[in-house]
């Protein structure tokens, strides 16, 4: 049989999915030694148990100077700023990208402005979002909002045009009327596909909550990676930055288990990255 005809066991497909990151480890594990046997002070690449014991202490030790465990407090307010900008553009993702997609007129009217306004890169408008909403959250929000929501509009305006025509022309013989149409017919067809918009939107979602953070905040992850950057603390940013990608994993995990349980036929072709 042909490597590509193979089917993996659950076991096999676990082991060499955890092969990459093994590896990944003990490199790091092996380069930590090199540069700490020629400089037991440097601060570059901490050891594996240095950057558990600043885990540890920004987790589970209370801050000396404000008594909150720093760790579950930036994550708490990272993870609030990234849902309400997530939320907002998932909102307006399903109410323009299906008007879009549906409906001529609005198509016409809408759709090049909303390709257009895809193409600014967002973190280059965040001045002018500081200037108009101030340093507060809604600036952060609609950082998120206008760098994910075009895309995700765009995502889901293509899949209600990808719906088969004869799906459309049987529900206009049977009398269906458009808000029918769109209830019945395009909004079930297109909820696996904004399942999808909305795990590709994650991506740029974190990078513009990080960089909002960064210039302009005073708790978040982002924040706390930029605040310790001053006293080399890698032994912290490191086990951050692992913390960030670990939350992103999951999340984007959580969604695809959602859409494989509640939209199983939309993977009939195969498995789901």
């Amino acid at each position: 049989m042909r490597i590509i005809n193979r089917t993996l066991s659950r076991p096999t497909a676990i082991l060499l999915g955890a092969i990459p990151f093994a590896l990944l480890i003990g490199i790091y594990a092996i380069a930590s030694h090199l540069r700490r046997a020629d400089n037991p002070a440097d601060k570059l690449l901490p050891s594996l148990g240095r950057m558990a014991d600043a885990m540890w202490r920004m987790g589970f030790e209370a801050d000396k100077r404000s008594g909150d465990y720093l760790l579950w407090i930036d994550t708490t307010d990272s993870l609030s700023r990234l849902a309400v900008g997530i939320a907002i553009s998932t909102l307006l993702a399903i109410c323009l990208g299906i008007s879009i997609g549906f409906i001529p007129h609005i198509r016409r009217g809408f759709a090049p402005f909303v390709a257009t306004i895809s193409l600014i890169p967002p973190i280059t408008i965040l001045p002018i979002l500081f200037i108009i909403f101030g340093l507060g959250e809604t600036s952060k929000v609609m950082l998120i909002t206008l760098g994910t929501a075009p895309v995700m509009i765009r995502s889901v305006a293509q899949a209600v045009m990808d719906i088969p025509r004869e799906l459309i022309i049987k529900a206009e013989t049977l009398g269906a009327s458009t808000w029918q149409m769109i209830t019945r017919l395009v909004l079930p067809q297109i909820l696996p596909k904004l399942i999808t918009a909305i795990r590709l939107g994650l991506v740029p979602a974190w990078i513009f909550l990080i960089s909002a953070e960064a210039i302009a905040s005073t708790s978040g992850l982002g924040y706390r990676i930029f605040l310790v950057r001053r006293y080399l603390a890698m032994d912290v940013i490191l086990p951050y930055v692992i913390w960030i990608t670990l939350l992103a994993f999951v999340i984007d995990r959580l969604l695809l288990k959602t859409s494989l349980k509640a939209f199983p036929w939309n993977h009939l072709a195969g498995e789901s990255l």
